[in-house]
């Protein structure tokens, strides 16, 4: 069995804090990028509206009430993503910052 001091606990506990707080962090970010980045999102967006205007022209109202629907949806789609991937950054900035005050408290 391995014996294991307070002081080795505890540095163990920061160790696994610091690479839990690095992998959430990672996510958010990549995740922040992603949608931003994101071609097929902004392909999605473009379509929309150009068959909103073919609408608009021909005075299709249907067709122009469920184009601006998808475009409603894509819209918060996006601040959910985003509101999800700044969470993530902030849970992995906390996560490191304890592990620093767990390696601090120990000296």
């Amino acid at each position: 069995m391995v014996s294991m001091g307070v002081s080795d606990f505890v540095m163990t506990m920061a160790l696994l804090l610091l690479v839990i707080g690095v992998i959430v962090l990672g996510f958010g970010i990549f995740t922040l990028v992603k949608r931003v980045l994101g071609k097929e999102l902004n392909l999605i967006a473009e379509q929309t509206a150009k068959i909103a205007q073919k609408g608009v022209t021909e005075e299709i109202s249907g067709l122009v009430g469920n184009a601006r629907a998808l475009i409603e949806a894509l819209n918060e789609m996006v601040k959910t993503t985003t509101g999800i991937s700044v969470f993530l950054i902030l849970f992995g900035t906390l996560l490191m910052a304890g592990a620093y005050l767990l390696v601090k408290s120990i000296g």
